[in-house]
Order: structure tokens, then C-alpha cells, then sequence
């Protein structure tokens, strides 16, 4: 067999199975969020609602944030101009890092591409140049985390998830004097639960760990300025490192990390994929800037947005539909099956124009897949009739099991 022949054995294979990914063509419209058009195979187009957007605040259309894009397009032009090391570094790109460090309360704080990037370079290089350390990584961790560790070559050690009593035995068992650090998320993206922070910690600080916290899908959204599930609990000074995103709730785009000035320095220095990569464009990290400093004032979205997943929630409750209990504001409804998760979703695309994208293998089990609604703010009660109702004749059709109530 030849490599292309390899290529599209492995191709079909992913469509027999009904894991193929299909990218939905959409337009997103300035300040009509959660509307978009889409684009059909032929060309053609149709008005849908995007049930399954991570811009979970809308702020990626908040008109403070789009003006002040625009004015610093205007300013600086359109990129950087070069890596942060050689003529890249903006004055934008520095107000955005001291206004995450003020957002976690630590001393300093470093930007990236992508919340992907900033995990992968940030663990791959405190876990590679650190002589004899040894991480220990929750086994749900996201694939950005798996693959820093896996790239650091350094030993690893997976605990059950969200199990600090695991985690304690597996530090216990190791040598007391090796350098240790604790890899975990606040919320996951997939099932929507969210970690014992404040239990993990704990363990860390018994055996002289330092922390790793993924909040991507926290900040924004959760605490009282959104610096996320710990800035909620009151957790911020446990953590050594603070992880972000800046493309989800806060609706723009780029990863970083905050901590100790050595340590953000350290990755700062010595990472490939920070040092190696043209920065941000201006305009971005300015229009970050200035959604964090909203969200920090402001509370009337998440409140709103709390609100609406509880109306989500109900509706779904009210037609048997089963979805996966969990304290955050990601909704998984549970499928089961890979083909009737994919028609699902290509017919409430069709047929009602609602756009939710199945989530398969491998990014879920085997046996687990599942429609992942994630609501906004900005959906009404119509949409969400709407929703509950399409999915309702739906799971009829497919003769999927209802929630018993």
C-alpha cells in the first residue's frame, strides 16, 4: 500500500465509523450573535443558530471590543511584524500582560498564538528543563496538556480524574526529594464538571508541588471579576500557574499563562513555540485588553448567561432528554452513538437551522458521544424552544432512550 492509499483507507474509515469531521461554513454577523449564515456544499445559504459556539459571552461582538480593534488597526496596522523577540513586541502586547497578571493576582504574565500553544509550550518547557521533575496529570486533561507532557519526555504520572486521594498515592510512592508539578482544569470542556481545586492543592502543598491550572473555560465566566473557578473559590494565591485562553469567553484570540515572574520568564526564554512565532497582531491583543476590563467590571453577562443555561437545562428536563448533570455552563446531551449523533446534528442543521456539531471519537469515548450545547447570554426563549423542541422530535425518530424525570 502506497502512502496515498494509506490516507484514504484510514479516510474511510473515519466515515464508516461516523467519526468524520465536517467544518460547517459559517458567516458570523456583527452584532446579531447568536445568528449566523451558513454555506452549504452547492453554495447555497441559510440563516442558523449557533447552539455550540466557545464565544460563550458574545464579547467576540461587544462593540467596546470591536471599536477598539478597529482603532488600533487604524494605529499600528494590521500584524506585529515580527516575533516577540525581533521587533514583534507591541506596547499593546504588554498592557494585555500586566492587565492577566492583575486578572490572577500574579506577578507577571506571557501571551501566545493560542490557548493550545500556551499550554503546550508552557508545560513542555518547564517540564523539559527542569532536571528529574515528575508530573502528575489528570487522565481528562486536554490534548494541549497531554502533548506539552508528551514532548518534555519527562516521567508522568496520570491520577483518576478529579481524584485528589489518587493523586496522594501516586506522590506518596515517588521520591520525595524529585521536583513535582500538578497538571488539572478547572472546568472540562467535554463533560462540563469542575475539578477539587482547592482538595488538589492540598495534595500539592503536601509534597512541595507546584500547581498547573488550565482555566479556559473559566475565564470570563466565573468569580466575581472572571478570573474563573479559582477566583470564584477564593483559590487564586494556591496556584503556582494560572492558564487562559483569550478566544472563549473573553471572544478574541490568543493563550497565556500567569505566575511568578521566574517562572513566566523562564518559559518566556527558553520556549520554541513562544520564541519561535510571529506575535499576536496588535489589534487583537488591544481588543483583549479591553474585554478583560469590561468582564472585570461587569457582571450582567454571566449572570444572564447562568440564567439562560438554566432555562436550557429545564427545557431539555421537560422533554426527557438526557444531558450530563454538572455545576458549569457546558451542556453535554448524551447520544451514545456515533452515526445518530451525526445525523442529529446534520438534520437540526437541515431541517431546522439550528447548528450544534457532534463531538465523536476521539475527543469523547466510544459509547459517550453527545451533542455539546454551550448557551450565550444572548439566546431567547424562542431559540430555546426552538432547540428543545427540534431535538425532542429528533430523539423520537431515533428511538433514543428519554431521562426518567
Amino acid at each position: 500500500m502506497n502512502v496515498f492509499e494509506h490516507m484514504e483507507t484510514a479516510l474511510s474509515d473515519l466515515h464508516t465509523a461516523g467519526n468524520y469531521r465536517v467544518f460547517a461554513e459559517l458567516e458570523r454577523h456583527c452584532s446579531q450573535f447568536p445568528k449566523a449564515t451558513f454555506y452549504d456544499d452547492e453554495g447555497e445559504t441559510r440563516d442558523v443558530t449557533v447552539w455550540c459556539s466557545n464565544d460563550y459571552l458574545g464579547m467576540g461582538q461587544n462593540p467596546l471590543v470591536t471599536r477598539r480593534m478597529t482603532e488600533i488597526i487604524e494605529k499600528c496596522g494590521a500584524g506585529a511584524g515580527g516575533t516577540r523577540n525581533i521587533s514583534g513586541t507591541n506596547h499593546y502586547h504588554v498592557l494585555l500582560e500586566r492587565e492577566l497578571a492583575d486578572l490572577h493576582a500574579k506577578e507577571a504574565a506571557l501571551i501566545f498564538t493560542s490557548g493550545y500553544v500556551s499550554n503546550w509550550a508552557a508545560l513542555g518547557t518547564l517540564l523539559a528543563k527542569i532536571p528529574g521533575i515528575i508530573v502528575y496529570s489528570d487522565a481528562l486533561n486536554h490534548a494541549s496538556m497531554i502533548e506539552g507532557i508528551r514532548h518534555s519526555r519527562c516521567q508522568k504520572r496520570l491520577f483518576r480524574h478529579n481524584d485528589p486521594q489518587h493523586l496522594r498515592e501516586l506522590m506518596a510512592a515517588d521520591d520525595p526529594n524529585a521536583p513535582k508539578l500538578v497538571a488539572f482544569e478547572s472546568v472540562y470542556s467535554m463533560d462540563g464538571d469542575i475539578a477539587p481545586i482547592e482538595e488538589i492543592c492540598d495534595v500539592a502543598d503536601a509534597f512541595g508541588a507546584i500547581t498547573y491550572l488550565d482555566e479556559v473555560h473559566a475565564v470570563g465566566m466565573y468569580g466575581p471579576r472572571g478570573g474563573g473557578v479559582a477566583e470564584r473559590e477564593g483559590l487564586m494565591d494556591r496556584l503556582t500557574v494560572i492558564e487562559g485562553t483569550l478566544g472563549k469567553a473573553f471572544g478574541v484570540m490568543g493563550g497565556y499563562i500567569t505566575g511568578p515572574t521566574v517562572l513566566v520568564d523562564f518559559v518566556r526564554s527558553f520556549a520554541s513555540g513562544f520564541i519561535f512565532t510571529t506575535a499576536l497582531p496588535p489589534a487583537l491583543a488591544a481588543g483583549a485588553t479591553a474585554s478583560i476590563r469590561y468582564l472585570k467590571e461587569s457582571t450582567r453577562e454571566r449572570e444572564a448567561h447562568q440564567a439562560v443555561v438554566a432555562k436550557v437545562r429545564a427545557a431539555l428536563d421537560a422533554r426527557g432528554i438526557p444531558h450530563m448533570e454538572n455545576p458549569s455552563h457546558i451542556v453535554p446531551v448524551l447520544v451514545g452513538n456515533a452515526s445518530k449523533c451525526k445525523w442529529i446534528s446534520d438534520v437540526l442543521l437541515s431541517n431546522f437551522g439550528i447548528y450544534v456539531q457532534p463531538i465523536n471519537y476521539p475527543t469523547v469515548p466510544v459509547g459517550t458521544e453527545r451533542l455539546r450545547i454551550t448557551p450565550t447570554p444572548l439566546h431567547s426563549d424562542a431559540d430555546i424552544r426552538q432547540l428543545a423542541e427540534a431535538v425532542c422530535s429528533l430523539w423520537s425518530q431515533c428511538a433514543l432512550a428519554r431521562a426518567v424525570a
